[in-house]
């Protein structure tokens, strides 16, 4: 059987399929992050059947009972949810089948991203060859997926958070040729043996390629290089897979340069000029601060759009003291967040960040919000960017393997990481904190805790690294 979700993955990899229906066990588990996305789309999918309210609800619990059920609903015209389709050994199930005149049938996908993508337009396209030749006449095809300017004020207006997008015209156009894909895709599942195929560009297009296998090489391989993107799969594709085969002629920019030496050499390269200059004008006290925040497709509160940062916690390092805030309640926690942080950043002294423009942008956005744009705008004018020193390459180690994310300039510059940490990162902090504060997420003071050991250790890091470099 080849079903739609492994019909889009033959398109972007042929090995991914076979191994997929062949090795399937050995696919690492979903991550925290993807799992997220999926459950996003199943909120999405739900709310959008409300846009149909005479339509009916297909259970999916029981794959043969879903085939035999969408027969019997057919006969209602009128708009089914989760109908599922299998002939000739290909299954498709749509979110959405909605009747129009005579007996045409309109297919509604969606997504709960925020603008059209190819990989849609293939799945829709998947989707009407299988319906048709189930016997179903389609006359449009639309994608309905999530407006981001949409602002929630009350109830959702799902008019407004929801734009659908007529791509009949598109998915004829793409279904050229689609009858041959289907019959090589069937060939690579009879298979015994896995495709040979080497990397390629779109090992992470349209998603992340979970075969890891693929990617079995050694430290200091062209990959790590920064920002090579297409350049290193071409190294990768004329036998050039170590950074010390690049040929001496090749041209790299100067921060790639800097990052081959060190890789060469196992040495760390250092400004000190640079980054005295830099950091010199920093005025004291200093604020090391760091915030954490969640985003959901769906707003849940007033004033905000669909994925907008919603912060719920900050951590701040002065003086060697330490002052932490999480938001506790079941409400929106944006004008506790915006207090308690103006309280504990007083009125002078530079505010230590990394990667500014998210903090920034969540001051700005606090301060319009509660009609104090000039003291968000005072708090970022004294923000400045630890990111900056590295980002630049002004301090560079092999060991960051090319990133400049705390993550990997921590345990660099200091020897510290997050190791040992239940939550040790941004997504699995948002995720959890939605679990425990608004669903029915299990353990919640052990996760709070776990939160403020993590967003402490963010701002900690911070000071530790810049310890060191005033040790230059």
């Amino acid at each position: 059987m080849l079903s739609k979700s492994n019909y889009l993955k033959g398109l972007q990899c042929p090995k991914l399929l076979w191994v997929t229906i062949h090795r399937k066990e050995e696919l690492p588990e979903t991550d925290i992050g993807t799992q997220y996305m999926f459950d996003q789309g199943t909120s999405v999918g739900k709310l959008a059947t409300k846009k149909f309210p005479d339509g009916l609800n297909i259970p999916t619990e029981n794959f043969k009972g879903n085939l035999d059920n969408t027969k019997k609903f057919l006969k209602f015209r009128k708009p089914l949810f989760e109908p599922a389709f299998l002939v000739d050994n290909l299954y498709s199930r749509a979110d959405i089948l909605v009747p129009v005149e005579d007996d045409l049938w309109d297919i509604v996908e969606v997504k709960s991203g925020t603008k059209l993508k190819e990989v849609n337009i293939h799945d829709v396209s998947f989707q009407k060859h299988v319906y048709q030749k189930a016997g179903l006449k389609i006359r449009n095809c639309y994608v309905m997926y999530i407006n981001n300017k949409y602002v929630r004020q009350g109830e959702l207006d799902l008019e407004q958070l929801f734009i659908m997008e007529d791509i009949t015209k598109d998915v004829e156009n793409i279904s050229e040729g689609l009858e041959k894909r289907i019959k090589e895709m069937f060939e690579i599942i009879k298979a015994e043996n896995m495709p040979e195929l080497s990397i390629h560009m779109k090992c992470d297009d349209p998603y992340k390629c979970p075969i890891e296998e693929c990617w079995d090489m050694d430290e200091n391989n062209v990959f790590e290089l920064y920002r090579m993107g297409k350049k290193a799969f071409e190294l990768y594709d004329d036998g050039v897979v170590e950074m010390k085969d690049i040929p001496e002629d090749y041209p790299l920019s100067e921060k790639q340069e800097i990052q081959l030496k060190c890789a060469l050499k196992g040495e760390t390269h250092i400004e000190k000029e640079k980054i005295k200059e830099f950091m010199e004008n920093w005025e004291k006290p200093l604020h090391y601060l760091d915030f954490e925040s969640f985003q959901t497709a769906i707003p849940m509160f007033d004033g905000v759009k669909p994925y907008e940062q919603i912060p719920f916690q900050f951590s701040l390092h002065v003086r060697k003291k330490h002052h932490g805030f999480l938001y506790k309640g079941d409400k929106d926690p944006r004008k506790e967040f915006w207090d308690k942080l103006k309280g504990k950043l007083g009125e002078k002294g530079s505010i230590v960040v990394y990667n500014a423009s998210f903090e920034k942008n969540v001051i700005k956005g606090l301060g319009g919000l509660f009609g104090e744009e000039e003291i968000a705008e005072e708090l970022n004018n004294r923000i400045v960017d630890l990111l900056v020193v590295f980002r630049n390459f002004w301090w560079y180690s092999s060991k960051q393997k090319g990133s400049a994310s705390l993550k990997n300039v921590l345990p660099a510059v200091t020897g510290k990481d997050y190791s040992g940490l239940d939550i040790a990162d941004g997504q699995t902090a948002s995720v959890a904190y939605l679990s425990v504060t608004y669903g029915d997420g299990s353990d919640k003071e052990k996760v709070y805790a776990d939160l403020e050991k993590y967003c402490s250790l963010d701002t900690e890091g911070m000071v530790w690294v810049v310890g060191k470099l005033n040790e230059l």
